[in-house]
C-alpha cells in the first residue's frame, strides 16, 4: 500500500503543488490569506467541474474538445431566450442542461456507431455549436437576466484581506462543484459503470468479452459531459454576473492539460478524480502565483502545453514500461511450462 502510494503520479503532483505555494508564500507573503484562498476556489472551480467529462472521455482512450462550444452556445441560447418566459432559475439550467445532453448523445452515437476519432469528431462538434451561437443567435455580450443575476449574487461568505483590504466572494456554486466531484468519485469507483469505463480504456475487445456494453457507455460518457457543459455554462454566467459567449473558448488546452497532469493516461485505461483536481490545482495556483509575482499571464499557455506534451510523454513511456514487463512475465510464464 505504502510503495502504490509513494510511486503514484497524485503523490507527486500533491508535492509539488504543495512546494509551489509555500514558494509563492515566501516571495509575496500574500498566498496563505483568506480573500487569496476564495479567489484560488473560485478560479478553479469552473474548469474543475469540467474536469470530470473529460477524465471520463480521456479514460476510455478519447479526447473531447467540445464541451467549450456546448457550454457557450446553451449558455447563451437559454440566457436569451428564456429570460421572457419564466422566472425560475432551475429552469434556465434544465433547458441548457437538455441542450448539452442532445448534443452530447450525437457526439457520443457518432464516436460508439462509427468509431471515428474523438477528437475529429468533437472538433466539428465544436465549430457547428459556435457557428449556431453566432450566426443563428447572432451572439453577443448580453446582460443577466434578472432570476440569474440575483443567484449570482448570493454568496456562501466573504473574506477581506487586512493588508490590501480586498474584499472576495464566494458564490453559491462551489456547492454544485462539490457535488459533481462526488457524483464523478462515485461513478468511477463504485458503480459497475465507472469499471466498465476503465475496460474500455484498457482494451474495447477485452471489455466486451467480460461483458461490458461499449456502444452504451461510450454514448453516456459523451452524453454526461455535453449534458454538465449546458449546466456549467449558465453556472459560469452567474458567476460572472453576465452572458460572455466566448469567454469559455480555448479552455480545453487547459482542462486536458489538467488531467494529464494529474496522471489520466491520453491512451486510456488509467486516472482518478483526485488526480485530475490537483492536477487542475496546480494549474489553478501557477496562474495564480504569476500574477502574485508579477508575471505575465501569457506564461500560462506555455506551461500548459508543456504540461500536455510532458504529461503525454510520461504516460506513453510508462505505458511501453508496462508492456515490457507484460512481456517479461509472460516469457517467463511460459518458460516455466516448458
Amino acid at each position: 500500500m505504502r510503495k502504490r502510494i509513494f510511486t503514484s503520479t497524485e503523490f507527486y503532483v500533491g508535492i509539488v503543488l504543495m512546494l509551489l505555494c509555500l514558494l509563492v508564500q515566501i516571495k509575496s507573503g500574500q498566498f496563505f490569506t483568506g480573500n487569496n484562498a476564495v479567489d484560488l476556489l473560485r478560479a478553479f472551480s469552473v474548469p474543475a467541474m469540467f474536469c470530470i467529462g473529460e477524465m471520463f472521455v480521456i479514460i476510455t482512450g478519447g479526447v473531447d474538445v467540445s464541451f467549450p462550444a456546448i457550454a457557450s452556445m446553451a449558455m447563451f441560447i437559454v440566457c436569451s431566450q428564456l429570460e421572457h418566459v419564466t422566472d425560475n432559475p432551475l429552469l434556465f439550467f434544465a433547458a441548457a442542461m437538455l441542450i448539452g445532453l442532445c448534443v452530447g448523445l450525437v457526439n457520443g452515437f457518432i464516436i460508439a456507431r462509427f468509431r471515428f476519432p474523438a477528437l475529429i469528431v468533437t472538433l466539428g462538434t465544436s465549430s457547428i455549436c459556435f457557428g449556431i451561437m453566432q450566426g443563428v443567435f447572432k451572439s453577443r455580450e448580453y446582460p443577466l437576466c434578472q432570476p440569474l443575476y440575483e443567484l449570482g449574487q448570493m454568496k456562501l461568505l466573504s473574506v477581506t484581506n487586512p493588508v490590501s483590504g480586498l474584499t472576495s466572494d464566494m458564490p453559491v456554486g462551489i456547492i454544485l462543484m462539490v457535488l459533481l466531484i462526488f457524483i464523478g468519485w462515485f461513478i468511477l469507483e463504485r458503480t459497475m459503470l465507472g469499471r466498465g469505463i476503465y475496460a474500455i480504456g484498457g482494451d474495447v475487445r477485452a471489455a466486451q468479452r467480460a461483458g461490458f456494453h461499449v456502444f452504451k457507455t461510450i454514448v453516456f460518457i459523451y452524453a454526461f459531459s455535453g449534458c454538465m457543459a449546458g449546466l456549467i455554462g449558465v453556472l459560469r454566467s452567474t458567476m460572472l454576473l453576465a452572458v460572455h459567449p466566448n469567454n469559455l473558448e480555448g479552455l480545453e488546452l487547459t482542462v486536458i492539460a489538467a488531467c494529464v497532469l494529474g496522471g489520466v493516461r491520453m491512451e486510456g485505461g488509467k486516472g482518478t478524480v483526485w488526480g485530475a483536481m490537483l492536477g487542475m490545482a496546480l494549474l489553478t495556483v501557477m496562474d495564480n502565483s504569476l500574477i502574485l509575482l508579477d508575471v505575465s499571464t501569457t506564461w500560462q499557455k506555455v506551461f500548459t502545453g508543456a504540461v500536455i506534451i510532458l504529461g503525454t510523454a510520461i504516460s506513453a513511456l510508462q505505458a511501453r514500461r508496462n508492456e515490457r514487463k507484460l512481456t517479461v512475465h509472460v516469457s517467463d510464464a511460459k518458460g516455466g511450462e516448458s
